[in-house]
């Protein structure tokens, strides 16, 4: 697919996605769906890490209400059903570990773009906003299944009912996001920490990404079991091997990935 609305470069293992529509805030349209979940599927089978993030001052300013077939009536269930949700889902279920570096505002459903990542990063100037219920409606592209999970019940009602902006440091003390970083430091970090994934045991990752997000519907029994079963998958890889050797021996590990 030859995108339009955003770029795909991947490098030393590390695929970058960023949204390019600068000028509308880089809304979601139909098209930038559609183009999101290409390049995702694409990165997971080309990189070992991706990294969602943007130009300009914005990550994502939501849905682009100008993007209507019918304004006066429109179908926002279709929508979310057939573009909304293979978008997200790609990104859940991407084998290798996302990083959403959130470079400014991320409001309504691009909150919840930014928020389905496994690690999210974003500059100390950053906001988050369940924008919704100021037009009548309630949080979709999955922010009430992420709120409630990443920062509890009734950080993610206040933040759905009253609307109110989230700075990166609130996200960041209240757990809904991995870490708030200065501005001047924001590209720095983010790319050290894609880098470090990058060189690390990527099997492994696709295990861990899948019993952590497989114990919200799991009890503790079957949870264990689960991890049973992943450990001795990894247990029995070459990246183990070379971790433990390269432990003994004093020297960083060679992991292979997947």
């Amino acid at each position: 697919m030859s995108y339009q609305t955003i770029t795909l470069e991947t490098r030393d293992d590390i695929a970058v996605l960023r949204l390019t529509r600068p000028e509308v805030m880089n809304a979601l349209n139909s098209q930038m769906r559609a183009e999101i979940t290409d390049a995702v599927r694409l990165a997971g089978t080309e990189a070992r890490v991706l990294v969602i993030t943007a130009e300009g001052r914005a990550f994502c300013s939501g849905q682009d209400l100008s993007d209507r077939a019918n304004v006066a009536n429109p179908d926002l269930e279709r929508t979310l059903r057939d573009e909304y949700v293979p978008m997200l889902k790609a990104i859940v279920d991407c084998p290798i570990p996302t990083i959403s570096a959130v470079n400014g505002a991320a409001a309504g459903a691009g909150a919840n773009l930014a928020l389905c990542a496994d690690i999210v990063i974003a500059s100390e100037s950053a906001y988050f906003l369940q924008a919704f219920t100021r037009i009548g409606l309630v949080p979709d592209a999955g922010g009430t299944y992420f709120l409630p999970r990443s920062m509890g019940s009734q950080k993610a009602m206040g933040a759905a009912l009253l609307a109110e902006k989230i700075t990166a440091r609130q996200a960041d003390d209240w757990g809904m996001i991995w870490e708030a970083v200065p501005d001047e430091r924001f590209a720095e970090v983010w790319q050290a920490r894609a880098a470090q994934l990058a060189k690390g045991p990527t099997a492994t990752y696709a295990e861990v990404k899948q019993i952590i997000r497989g114990s919200w519907d799991a009890d503790l029994d079957a949870q264990l079991e689960a991890e049973g079963k992943a450990q001795g998958r990894c247990g029995q890889s070459r990246d183990f091997k070379e971790g433990v050797v390269s432990f003994l021996e004093k020297r960083p590990p060679h992991f292979e990935g997947r």
